[in-house]
């Protein structure tokens, strides 16, 4: 055999590997895992809580959510059961596409800045009877649907101080703390990224949480106003990670019962008028 064929042996072995790396990375060719068969498992250690997996959880319609989703601040004694966290948590940034990796909420050029910690109160959070997640701070590690410990302590009264002494946030059983890493997006878009996208996209994970948690029979609102530099250090989140939201989730001491019927009236009492 000539040296020139060996060349072209090698040539187009070399071709044929590259060409399948190419459509295993693309295409996402390997051959998935198994699907699990409880869905349903919790497993905790003292470093990372797996939670629950995502699912079909409610028989609520989305208009119904949209018709009863307001802005609670006021929270029964009641906690957060660990599996509604557990889609609470994936509705605000979760994954939606393995293969590309797409989140629940838009973001510019799928750059996701954002980065979701959870303050958990004392018996904030029920695992099952009589068993609560221990105090403190956890991250939300979005592609393995998990959350990472950070911090022990309950941290709320400090954080509501930091957020202007807004008592909701200390009598909430659990708050979400939404950061943002500017320079993922305005590495690509520049300071547009910084003044429009990130913001923008604040507001939509916003949203999630907010249907999310009415679905599933709690309330929340969104919060603003805190001293960046108080809530970053409380929730010990890294120098690049600014916080924009702080969400306190409870259970509502008064649920909206608002009907369709009501705004039919209220609508054709506008129109007459």
């Amino acid at each position: 055999m000539r040296f020139s064929q060996v060349v072209l042996i090698i040539s187009l072995v070399l071709t044929v590997f590259i060409v399948l790396q190419v459509l295993w990375v693309v295409f996402d060719v390997r051959l998935p895992p198994e699907v699990p068969t409880n869905v349903s498992r919790v497993v905790i250690t003292d470093e990372v809580i797996y939670l629950t997996l995502p699912r079909k959880v409610t028989n609520i319609s989305v208009e119904e959510v949209i018709l009863l989703r307001r802005s609670i601040r006021e929270y029964t004694s009641d906690p957060v059961k660990l599996e509604d966290l557990a889609m609470i948590l994936w509705a605000a940034y979760g994954v939606t596409d393995p293969r590309w990796g797409f989140r629940t909420s838009p973001s510019a050029g799928a750059t996701y800045p954002l980065e979701v910690y959870v303050v958990v109160g004392e018996n904030g959070v029920l695992v099952r009877d009589g068993e609560y997640l221990k105090p403190g701070v956890y991250k939300y590690d979005v592609h393995r649907h998990l959350l990472t410990f950070v911090k022990s302590g309950d941290v709320r009264r400090e954080l509501a101080v930091a957020a202007l002494n807004q008592k909701w946030v200390e009598d909430s059983p659990v708050n979400l703390v939404i950061c943002a890493v500017f320079e993922r997006t305005t590495a690509r878009y520049g300071e547009r990224g910084r003044v429009r996208y990130v913001p923008m996209e604040v507001g939509h994970l916003g949203q999630n949480v907010y249907l999310m948690i009415t679905a599933l029979g709690y309330g929340g609102v969104v919060v603003g106003a805190f001293y960046d530099d108080r809530v970053q250090a409380i929730i010990s989140a890294k120098p690049d990670e600014i916080p924009m939201y702080i969400i306190p989730i409870g259970v509502p001491k008064e649920p909206p019962r608002t009907t369709f019927e009501d705004i039919w009236r209220y609508i054709e009492g506008r129109r007459s008028s």
